[in-house]
């Protein structure tokens, strides 16, 4: 699938994590620069506006009164945030938000923040408050406006609704391909501890659990079986322990809660242009046609 390469600014702190994720970055859909190595990677960031078209950050690395200078002056990118998923926004709402162990996901969850940015219409942005942001964005200049760019450059379609095929999770190398199931089952073992206990860090790792297995087209099938597996571990261990374990049933509402997110997301996945109903003379003349829908391997 050729698309225009997202130029993404590195402020990670931490060289070793900044390598680690340059490795997964490969290819030539994604340019990644590091400004965190330098003295003021923020103010290279403010001083190269222009260039850039995603951020990675490090959770806990940037003050929160730096992140709020940043909306002020109009300054909100896609924005993957590295590091624990606890329901807290670092820098905007249509951050995404990756664990340190699951690295093996960042070019899906590069691909989810400018989705997230492009849906949620942010141009220069809202603040945590949604009020202060929007003063800043009406001054940044139109030719500006990041949004308008992204989608100049790469479209609403190009994005969301046409995923890379070569990210597929099908069509990776069967290594490639088994260590992102292991990070998937990471994911999803993190919302199932936090679905109960912490709601907002709930949602977070059902956001990054679903953007994921979205941009990967990952067979619902597998959703199913990685979910029984764990309660299956889980059941294990609370049998071992002497503890009650009856209770694991109730994480069948985290199962249809992914599956719900998961379905939302292949809803808005389908132009709008795309009619509901086809004409039965037209099935005939596109018989032929091999493209698959979304969803067609896993239903």
């Amino acid at each position: 699938m050729s698309q225009p390469a997202l130029t993404i600014a590195s402020l990670l702190s931490d060289p070793r994590l900044e390598r680690a994720c340059r490795s997964w970055l490969k290819g030539g859909r994604y340019r990644l620069e590091d400004l965190g190595s330098l003295p003021d990677p923020v103010q290279e960031l403010i001083q190269r506006r222009d260039t850039f078209d995603v951020v990675l950050l490090q959770q806990g690395s940037i003050p929160p009164q730096v992140y709020e200078e940043l909306r002020n002056q109009g300054l909100v990118l896609p924005a993957v945030v590295v590091g624990e998923v606890s329901g807290r926004v670092d820098y905007h709402e249509a951050e995404v938000h990756l664990p340190q162990d699951q690295l093996e996901q960042i070019t899906y969850s590069v691909d989810a923040a400018v989705s997230r940015f492009l849906r949620q219409g942010l141009s220069g942005a809202a603040g945590a408050d949604g009020q202060a942001g929007g003063a800043a964005a009406s001054a940044t200049p139109e030719p500006w406006r990041l949004t308008n760019r992204l989608q100049g450059r790469l479209g609403y379609l190009g994005v969301f609704y046409k995923r890379d095929p070569s990210l597929f999770l099908r069509n990776l190398p069967q290594t490639e391909r088994d260590e992102l199931l292991r990070s998937l089952e990471r994911s999803y073992r993190d919302l199932l501890i936090s679905y109960f206990k912490d709601p907002a860090a709930a949602n977070q790792a059902i956001e990054s659990f679903v953007h994921s297995a979205f941009f990967s087209d990952l067979p619902i099938n597998k959703v199913v079986e990685i979910h029984v597996d764990l309660i299956d571990v889980f059941w294990k261990q609370l049998k071992l322990e002497g503890h009650k374990n009856d209770f694991l049933q109730d994480y069948r509402l985290a199962l249809l809660d992914v599956m719900a997110h998961l379905c939302e997301m292949y809803r808005r996945s389908v132009p709008p242009d795309v009619p509901l109903r086809v004409a039965p003379d037209a099935v005939a003349s596109d018989s032929d046609d091999t493209r698959q829908l979304p969803s067609q391997e896993v239903i």
